[in-house]
């Protein structure tokens, strides 16, 4: 009888408290509640003696992911496997291997020389509840670290550069090469404010496999090799660390191709973007900032996914001029300008304006199969600092295509002959081409002689018929 009615008490105090924290929140004036809360804390802080670090995984504006927050998950993804009870599980390095990590509102226990600490995951959504297509996109996810206040210098000083250092580490090793494609903005709050999509990437091209004259394959070897150890001396010559490349020639020549050796080589993740899917200038520097560093970021056939040959303005009228009469037409205009607003402006400022510093060690390329047809201030050395034409083969590529068939026998030579005789006949139409060119030039020149012979004749008849006319006159 004496528990029941101990219960019934302990009910009675607890409905008591919540009914008057309930009234507290809804009546009392906010600025007394801060003060109130403020000294509260303060007050607790002498009882309580542990310290609390909160790290978030986005910053304030939310445009790029707190590389903190990441290098502390991979740190402890390495120990939660053993410690925690729940874990989410991926796929990492060449899908062969499964990594585990913390699941929300899971904690876990570290020690560091001796000192006891705890690692928390946590999840917040918005206190104003507002209806949203994505919800998820609202929540805002962090860990917290427990120490006692004691161990406030060896923390703070030693243990986080440490999680830091380690975390990094960690994602090296089991860092798997990415394939990323932009996400349409419309769809960026559907998945946690993704903006770009991913796939391994596992591309077989290397400079080995390339069909290219190898003089050319190392001179760019060594110009990427190069790049990767020049770290000190972008710093010291105060530009980003990053380098253009323009991959031009006929279409089937390669430029993908050398864009995953590229890669390769280098142990570089690569971007994609699709320029047609982004609709302004802003955008275009969001997906840049949520770009990493040691990575290719590429735009293919850019002659192709936007009017960027600096003449945009001039040919928007002309079009608009054109259309005015039909309704229909220029609504179609209308619409399309909507979907991409992206200007030639805006693509140089992402190549090389200020944007372009946040990150280092990328590359960016552009491919395109009429260079010529490229704005000049986009392609300009500076901003594609390296100009690569891929043409069709020679008979030294044709070898690296065929490395069974070609080798060092008598039908080499047979086959090096058919190369020869191609490229004479080659050389040849291009001669006639040229002499058939300069015929007709001689023969419009001729017939223009003889049409200004002819004017001149016709002219004088005319002076002369004139004199005549007047001296009958006379």
């Amino acid at each position: 009888m004496a528990m029941s009615e101990m219960f019934t008490q302990l009910g009675s105090v607890a409905a008591g408290i919540m009914f008057l924290w309930a009234m507290f929140q809804q009546y009392f004036p906010y600025q007394l509640r801060s003060h109130i809360q403020k000294y509260s804390q303060k007050l607790v802080s002498f009882v309580y003696p542990y310290i609390q670090i909160t790290v978030q995984e986005y910053s304030a504006d939310r445009w790029k992911r707190s590389e903190a927050y990441v290098a502390i998950e991979d740190y402890l993804s390495s120990n939660s496997s053993s410690r925690a009870k729940r874990l989410k599980a991926d796929i990492i390095k060449d899908s062969r291997s499964v990594a585990l990590s913390m699941d929300d509102h899971e904690e876990v226990t570290d020690e560091f020389q001796g000192v006891k600490l705890w690692w928390a995951s946590g999840k917040s959504s918005p206190k104003t509840h507002s209806f949203s297509f994505y919800p998820a996109s609202d929540e805002k996810r962090y860990y917290c670290l427990t120490f006692h206040k004691r161990y406030r210098d060896l923390i703070v000083g030693t243990y986080l550069n440490h999680v830091i250092k380690e975390g990094k580490a960690i994602a090296v090793r089991k860092r798997q090469r990415k394939l990323y494609t932009n996400n349409p903005s419309q769809n960026w709050y559907e998945s946690k404010r993704s903006m770009w999509s991913h796939v391994p990437f596992e591309h077989p091209a290397t400079f080995e496999t390339l069909a290219m004259e190898s003089k050319k394959k190392e001179e760019i070897v060594t110009d990427l090799t190069i790049f990767r150890t020049r770290k000190q001396y972008y710093s010291k010559i105060g530009k980003a660390w990053k380098r253009g490349y323009l991959l031009h020639g006929p279409p089937g020549t390669g430029k993908s191709s050398m864009i995953a050796a590229m890669a390769n080589l280098l142990n570089y993740d690569i971007y994609d973007v699709e320029l047609t899917s982004v609709k302004d200038n802003t955008e275009l520097r969001k997906l840049l900032i949520e770009t990493t560093s040691k990575s290719i970021i590429v735009i293919e056939d850019i002659d192709c996914s936007l009017d960027l040959t600096g003449q945009r303005k001039k040919k928007k009228e002309e079009e608009k001029e054109e259309s005015k009469d039909d309704p229909l037409l220029l609504k179609g205009k209308e619409n399309e300008s909507k979907e991409s607003k992206v200007t030639l402006s805006g693509l140089l400022n992402f190549i090389d304006g200020l944007w372009s510093a946040c990150g280092e060690e990328r590359l960016i390329v552009f491919t395109t199969n009429h260079v010529e047809k490229l704005d000049l201030a986009l392609i300009r050395r500076g901003r594609m600092d390296k100009h690569i034409e891929l043409s069709y083969c020679c008979f030294e590529a044709f070898k690296n295509l065929m490395p069974k068939s070609i080798t060092d026998d008598p039908e080499t030579a047979c086959l090096e002959d058919l190369i020869q005789a191609i490229e004479k006949a080659k050389e040849e139409a291009r001669v006639k081409a040229e002499k058939e060119a300069k015929e007709k030039e001689e023969e419009e020149e001729r017939l223009k002689k003889e049409k200004e012979a002819k004017e001149k004749e016709e002219a004088a008849g005319e002076v002369k018929e004139k004199e005549m006319t007047e001296e009958k006159v006379k």
